[in-house]
């Protein structure tokens, strides 16, 4: 009953003020910018393009209030966009200020653009505007986890290493060594390169498939929206796993022990004994 009495609610027409007051900030913005009007002009989807020529949506969700109320704005930012509102404002107000926001935010789509363009990015797949973390391949079961700074996208990210333990330890030794070196000046891709003395996989030359390979024990790549990140440590051997199956196949071998958090196991490849952190694997 109670949920019928709101639907019901949700049905009570807006006062005329709304609609005039509403088309007429359309006409004054330009019916250009407007990518979609629902039927009851409650949802109103603006586009704008950012001076690289990147095309962004914003979603405007009014009430019956407007424009006593701002509307809420729905964006694909890594940071939080805030809009400052007065009942005397208007559309144009917040369009301003998300194209404002836009412009902010340039270096770091630059950044993260240039990535994806000339990396082998295995996740996410397709990332969004508001995403800030790449994992790159950098070889054969051998990746960097990056989390950049969308406010500070020049500065050094955080980067985690995914792999057997004799492919990434020389990285990290290398990024420990020559982290002084990074220069704010020249692009994010350029100063991972310096830094880990690579040159990251071109995607020119190589295909996505050379470096994701499947798990080994549930045979799949992707399995509840996750890729194998878990590498077996012995060189000739090199299978990699998700971490969920390894910590499930672990758990279930009879020779293998805990402790505290961590159990240690067998590879079901090479018989070299693994370990998987449990907290990981919750995770």
């Amino acid at each position: 009953e109670i949920a019928l009495k709101n639907t019901q609610d949700l049905h009570i027409p807006r006062p005329p003020e709304y609609y005039s007051c509403l088309v007429r900030d359309l006409e004054i913005l330009g019916w250009n910018k407007v990518a979609y009007v629902d039927t009851g002009l409650a949802t109103i989807r603006l586009k704008a393009e950012d001076s690289c020529g990147r095309q962004h949506l914003i979603t405007l969700k009014l009430n019956a209030k407007y424009p006593t109320e701002p509307p809420d704005c729905l964006v694909d930012f890594p940071v939080q966009f805030a809009v400052s509102w007065m009942p005397q404002n208007s559309l144009g107000d917040i369009y301003n200020q998300f194209l404002a926001a836009l412009e902010s935010l340039k270096e770091f789509w630059d950044a993260m653009d240039e990535i994806d363009g000339k990396t082998w990015v295995l996740e996410p797949e397709n990332p969004t505007r508001s995403a800030t973390a790449r994992r790159i391949a950098i070889g054969n079961n051998v990746s960097v986890n990056i989390e950049v700074d969308p406010r500070h996208p020049n500065m050094l990210p955080e980067c985690c290493f995914l792999g057997a333990d004799h492919a990434v330890n020389p990285l990290r030794m290398k990024l420990n060594t020559n982290m002084h070196l990074w220069d704010p000046e020249i692009s994010l891709l350029q100063n991972l390169k310096d830094l880990l003395e690579i040159d990251f996989p071109s995607r020119a030359v190589l295909e996505k498939s050379d470096f994701a390979k499947d798990c080994g024990i549930c045979y799949a790549y992707r399995l509840d929206g996750t890729t194998p990140d878990q590498v077996c440590d012995e060189p000739r051997c090199g299978q990699p796993f998700h971490q969920a199956c390894l910590y499930e196949w672990l758990q279930g071998l009879p020779s293998s022990r805990q402790s505290f958090n961590v159990i240690f196991g067998e590879c079901p490849y090479c018989n070299k004994v693994r370990k998987c952190n449990e907290n990981e694997q919750l995770n």
